[in-house]
């Protein structure tokens, strides 16, 4: 299968008069076609600038962003916002959290998503609309009786669900949802996490998840990325990642999070605070919080050591074999 997304060492600072905040630093991850990748961290750890970053929909004057992101053999961050609205929803669509709250509460559900479609497509017939439309529905388990009601008629998870069909009206190559599922229940968050891998095989597609749930990874994804304070700390494949977790922030995050199977063991929470990004630091972002620290991740960055089914980025495993 082809490349679908490179990300090379994407940087991106947020700017002000008094300082700056280096939110996103050297973020660098490749996606195959089919790919789901799941990007887990703190809240504050950078996963959704990195999302809005990718998807050029942070405010220019405020914000630095530097790399390279190749999409479909373009770089996503030399496009004019004219060439980067042409892929929106048609080649590149996003889900954020909430996103049912984007419908307007005063018009009917078919006439929102008439609107959408014709903003790509000026000339096409209600019918044709109307058919993919129900298409849709019923991929994400939805009655058609829904085309025609106003969204305060609908439950939330419904709501949910319509925001995500609409994400695939023009069945994108990516897909990107941010804490999309968050907000939901357990039981519907489970029912679509479902009807999003079904759609995934049958559409080709390949999705970025962004949560802070490894519940939702582990079910729904086939990558997992671990993120902190703006860095990448661990990558690869996401059974190998949970089950054998290398970086100690890894470690501590899965250590963090209950689990209804197995041997029942205390939570742990991980001590200190995630640190101020306006501030530049020399070694490992995670250094003062990691019980494995060492004299030499405090004065030097660790750099990717590859292995078969990932990727790790910490002293301890300088030596290890590819």
């Amino acid at each position: 299968m082809g490349t679908v997304l490179n990300v090379e060492k994407i940087n991106i600072t947020y700017k002000n008069k008094h300082k700056n905040v280096y939110a996103v630093k050297d973020i660098s991850f490749m996606l195959n076609q089919g790919d789901s990748l799941g990007i887990v961290g703190e809240s504050g750890s950078g996963k959704s600038t990195l999302a809005m970053g990718l998807l050029k929909l942070l405010p220019a004057r405020s914000t630095a962003i530097t790399g390279r992101v190749e999409f479909d053999k373009k770089n996503l961050l030399k496009l004019t916002d004219r060439q980067y609205n042409e892929l929106r929803w048609k080649e590149i669509s996003v889900v954020f959290q909430k996103s049912m709250n984007a419908l307007s509460p005063v018009h009917r559900i078919s006439v929102q998503i008439e609107d959408i479609y014709r903003v790509h497509y000026p000339d096409t017939p209600s019918q044709k609309i109307k058919e993919r439309a129900l298409y849709l529905f019923s991929l994400v388990n939805l009655s058609s009786r829904v085309y025609n009601l106003y969204p305060h008629e609908l439950s939330g998870g419904m709501l949910q669900r319509i925001s995500i069909a609409i994400s695939l009206l023009f069945s994108p190559k990516l897909l990107i949802l941010d804490e999309a599922t968050t907000a939901l229940d357990t039981v519907t968050q489970g029912q679509i996490l479902d009807e999003i891998v079904k759609l995934e095989a049958e559409m080709n597609m390949t999705r970025i998840m962004i949560t802070h749930d490894i519940s939702v990874v582990s079910q729904s994804c086939n990558k997992v990325g671990i993120m902190y304070a703006g860095e990448l700390m661990e990558i690869g494949a996401t059974e190998t990642v949970l089950k054998y977790p290398k970086h100690p922030y890894t470690k501590a995050l899965i250590e963090s999070f209950p689990s209804l199977y197995g041997e029942k063991k205390p939570l742990k929470s991980i001590e200190g605070f995630i640190p101020d990004l306006s501030q530049q630091y020399k070694g490992c972002i995670f250094a003062p919080r990691c019980k494995n620290a060492m004299d030499i991740c405090k004065s030097h960055k660790p750099q990717k050591t590859e292995f078969k089914d990932g990727d790790v980025y910490c002293h301890l495993y300088k030596e290890a074999a590819k």
